[in-house]
């Protein structure tokens, strides 16, 4: 019997348990996947607790994905790189190994036409917490010149990208206060990393006013990381106004497939967790 869980604050919005559970039937597997509402100061005491009640692994969110890399054992590179982790396998030692599956599931939701747009222009990301870094990891993968980031805080962002510039000297990444943002005419997509919009977290709220995001040019895509809702106002908005869109449904099912074939090492299937997790949200 394999067990399974996310954790992280708040998880009322998640849907990982309903996808991971869909999977596991779909393939046979007897095992359970369950939501443990975890804060940060109660960490040590979950990891102990994954740890001593044989759990095979687990995801992480907001607010844990750096604050876990401090009981890892050991990292892939793309966790290393970014400096958080989304997923985690406990071996049979007791020992952590960490991954961060949210840059493949990010950049995999990219369309083909839209990340042909992004070679070597410039995007923007609104925050810069854990979502923030995988995005811009996923970015020097698709070949991008320049990334805007807008952070509330400023100094607490400022290692982030230090250690960005340190490591891909042939990317521009210039950081701005969120209060400044005012004109994205020269950038060809804007990504959400923050948790605006989410349900349970400030729903039905932008992340930014609509006569900002108007500003992106024609050809210019948004993309949400927030999956619950599907819609949520700040992709409303882009739709409204004529713009691409993608929703974080997509990098969502992408990063938990290949969690799932981390742990297990089985091929998941995508669209079986995809439609696992859009009957959910039809609810």
């Amino acid at each position: 019997m394999l067990k399974f869980a996310v954790i992280g604050h708040p998880l009322t919005q998640s849907l990982s348990a309903v996808m991971h559970n869909a999977m596991l039937k779909d393939l046979g597997i007897e095992g359970t996947y369950e939501l443990l509402d975890t804060e940060q100061e109660d960490l040590i005491t979950r990891v102990k607790q994954l740890k001593a009640q044989g759990y095979n692994g687990f995801n992480v969110t907001i607010p844990l994905k750096v604050p876990i890399t401090l009981f890892l054992d050991e990292f892939d590179s793309l966790a290393d790189l970014a400096g958080c982790a989304n997923t985690v396998k406990i071996n049979e030692n007791h020992t952590l190994s960490g991954f961060n599956t949210d840059i493949y599931g990010f950049k995999t939701a990219i369309p083909a036409d839209i990340q042909a747009n992004l070679k070597n222009n410039k995007v923007a990301i609104l925050g810069t917490g854990g979502a923030s870094r995988a995005a811009a990891i996923a970015f020097t993968q698709t070949g991008v010149g320049e990334i805007d980031f807008y952070a509330r805080n400023i100094i607490n962002a400022q290692d982030m990208v230090n250690f960005l510039r340190n490591n891909f000297t042939d990317i521009k990444f210039n950081l701005k206060q969120m209060q400044s943002l005012r004109d994205l005419s020269d950038c060809k997509m804007l990504v959400n990393s923050t948790p605006v919009g989410m349900r349970g977290k400030a729903m039905g709220i932008s992340p930014i006013e609509e006569d900002i995001l108007k500003t992106l040019p024609h050809d210019a895509a948004v993309y949400d990381i927030v999956y619950n809702p599907l819609k949520t106002q700040f992709i409303k908005l882009a739709q409204k106004n004529g713009y691409k869109t993608i929703t974080g449904l997509d990098m969502f099912v992408h990063q938990g497939a290949k969690a799932f074939e981390i742990w297990t090492g089985k091929k998941a299937k995508p669209e079986v967790m995809k439609m696992a997790a859009l009957e959910e949200l039809a609810e």
